[in-house]
């Protein structure tokens, strides 16, 4: 069995590419321009398979420019023809999309014919619909529908081509709109609702989760994550006797417009949208309102009118949202998916409910694809050029801070004990045009710091800031303690010595330089004293009185200090605590955010309201404040693996959510 794919280093034709490698047997050629063989060859490095096989070759040449005599040695032996390269792009213009999708498409069943391939296959798009109402299965193509976009109607022209032109068998595949990996959040590029992502980050920062806001119905839509779409495709292609048809990967049940942004929303921790007036009561207000007056068909109708899209293009769209997205967010069709589900049955393959995905994508989103770090003047003004040593840069806050310091033109100087994670997330920096630096170091060894600082110092001379993240903590009681002493050394050789020693080891560079800032990455906890963390909050006190001392020795020579008293965070350093699940925290995005303010203003302290409130309350009823804290105490247990047993403490999980969401990113 061989394979052909064009598109196989975009997002969706990684996806199946690796289907392949994973199910089937057989060398996969894939269609690739010159310039583009360093970022196959990087793929293929990804894939771990050494049967993927480069053919040069361009989606624009009659053919797709591939070799006669590569065409002549392989005719009649390609199983199956992909076809993914296309523009999957709402706010392409229409010269675009008729050089990609449609003569693309000719191009590409030209080959397949040249090839004799045993099947062609289309990946086509529910766009194709257009603006067709009602039911639309998968036996419909040309029902007289109207094409609103150049998108829609270069979708309908590729799959009429394939449908009328194709001298192979073919089969066609209709995705709707496709976002992130439903169980890794991966995703290449901001497109479909992923626009509205900024806006939903905007009222979360701003407004509190629980505030209810006013929204209007505007429709239904269809999203599918892109694991789901590439496993069917591969299951349908090798399925027998299905050649001629359409299949829909899509949801089985429409998904409206509203409940797509609440459960975004709700993922974010941000505010959600009620509608007033419910299309889905049966024989509600809106069931006596004609179809051309409901709100969704008004809304539809006004944002694609061109007057109202150049409004819109100079409003929403500086904030990132096109015009064109917001004309079609929604669908008037509704599409039925029978068939695909029916030869998908016992294939263990299907749609997942978008809700429990939703929180994966909006953190691959927060940490990987906002830009808004990159696009603030203030903040590349103050990064841009500078070497950033971040410690326990291999994943959670230090690796999210590592992506925004280098999205804003700086240079990380990534620090952790396993190497091969710093190199991803070296390697990801270097995809997206940036610069980083990995060393390995066990921040826990205070010789090998010195010996860390000794490489900083003799391969990039300085550092301009210090980011001490990397830390350990520990939640036990003091009564389940008093034989486990080593918990205390532990965290103070990782959370004060390793952090102490470090800066000691580059300080001399910075009053060299006569300018240097250190951001040290403390815990709420120093200002609330929270019961169970005796161990990790003073680590952390240790490591701020310190900074405090050294600060008034330092400040002259332009070297500075600022302590970041961090609320919970959600990273793996508290993934152990399973009762941290339900608790209210933020994101290592947010995290990271905090971070990036340490080093472009460069306050002394970072302080939450209820850290601050916590620390008044220590020093101005300090008895109080034990009586409040041993409540606590016990209503929060030691965990099972702190007590050596399995009970959870079930019965007082609602008291101790109340408690979290009340004490807002306090560790309980």
């Amino acid at each position: 069995m061989s394979y052909f794919v064009t598109g196989a280093t975009g997002f969706i034709g990684r996806h199946l590419v690796q289907e392949l490698l994973d199910h089937r047997d057989g060398e996969v050629f894939v269609l690739v321009r010159e310039g583009s063989l360093a970022r196959l060859e990087a793929l293929t490095r990804q894939w771990g398979s050494e049967r993927v096989v480069p053919v040069v070759g361009d989606l624009a040449e009659p053919g797709l420019g591939v070799d006669e005599d590569w065409v002549a040695e392989h005719r009649g032996r390609i199983d199956h023809v992909f076809h993914l390269a296309a523009i999957y792009d709402m706010t392409a213009d229409d010269a675009t999309n008729e050089q990609l999708n449609v003569g693309g498409t000719r191009h590409a069943v030209e080959l397949a014919g040249r090839l004799e391939a045993g099947c062609f296959h289309q990946v086509s798009s529910v766009a194709a619909a257009g603006d067709h109402r009602g039911r639309f299965d998968e036996t419909m193509f040309a029902e007289g529908q109207r094409l609103p976009s150049p998108y829609h109607r270069t979708k309908y022209e590729s799959e009429r081509i394939v449908r009328e032109e194709c001298e192979v068998p073919w089969r066609v595949y209709r995705p709707a709109i496709v976002v992130g990996d439903s169980t890794t959040g991966e995703m290449d590029k901001v497109d479909g609702p992923y626009y509205f992502f900024p806006l939903m980050k905007q009222l979360r920062d701003r407004l509190p989760a629980w505030l209810p806001l006013v929204g209007v119905d505007l429709g239904d839509t269809n999203v599918v994550p892109v694991d789901y779409v590439a496993a069917a495709m591969d299951h349908l292609a090798h399925l027998p006797d299905r050649d001629g048809e359409a299949f829909h990967l899509v949801n089985p049940e429409p998904q409206p417009v509203v409940d797509m942004v609440n459960t975004f929303c709700a993922a974010a921790g941000a505010p959600t949208f009620a509608t007033p007036i419910d299309r889905g009561v049966p024989r509600g207000p809106l069931a006596l309102v004609p179809r051309a007056l409901r709100p969704a068909t008004i809304a539809t109708q006004v944002v694609r009118n061109p007057l109202v899209q150049v409004v819109l293009d100079q409003t929403l769209g500086r904030l990132g949202v096109p015009a064109e997205v917001l004309g079609h967010s929604s669908f008037s069709a509704v599409f039925d998916s029978r068939r695909t589900e029916r030869a998908l049955a016992g294939s263990g393959i299907g749609v997942p409910d978008l809700e429990a995905y939703a929180g994966v994508l909006w953190s691959y989103w927060e940490e990987h694809l906002d830009a808004s770090t990159g696009r603030d003047p203030r903040i590349r003004e103050a990064l841009s050029g500078k070497r950033v040593l971040i410690t326990g840069a291999s994943s959670g806050i230090g690796q999210v801070t590592a992506l925004k310091v280098a999205q804003a033109g700086g240079i990380p100087v990534l620090v952790a004990r396993g190497k091969d994670k710093l190199e991803e997330t070296r390697a990801a920096i270097e995809r997206r045009g940036g610069t980083a630096h990995v060393f390995a170091c066990d921040l826990s060894d205070l010789e090998a710091i010195d010996r860390l600082c000794e490489q900083v110092v003799a391969e990039l001379g300085s550092v301009d800031f210090v980011v001490n993240n990397a830390g350990r903590s520990i939640r036990r009681s003091l009564k389940l303690s008093h034989d486990r002493f080593h918990d205390f050394e532990r965290t103070m050789q990782l959370n004060y010595f390793g952090a102490i020693r470090l800066v000691m080891g580059l300080v001399p560079q910075m009053r060299e330089q006569r300018r240097g800032h250190v951001v040290n990455v403390s815990s709420i906890g120093v200002q609330t004293n929270p019961p169970r963390f005796s161990a990790y909050v003073a680590s952390k006190a240790a490591l701020d009185s310190w900074s405090n001392v050294v600060s008034s020795e330092l400040v002259g020579d332009g070297v500075t200090f600022t302590n970041i008293h961090m609320p919970l965070v959600r990273t793996p350093m508290i993934a152990p605590t399973k009762l941290y699940d339900k608790f209210p925290t933020i994101s290592p995005a947010q995290a990271a955010d905090l971070v990036v303010e340490a080093m472009v203003g460069r306050p002394h302290e970072i302080n939450t309201l209820l850290g601050n409130v916590g620390a008044v309350a220590h020093t101005v009823a300090p008895k109080l404040s034990f009586r409040l804290l041993n409540l606590a105490y016990h209503v929060f247990p030691d965990s099972p693996a702190a007590r050596g047993d399995d009970d959870t403490g079930g019965d007082r999980e609602s008291v101790q959510i109340m408690l979290a969401r009340l004490f807002r990113g306090v560790h309980w």
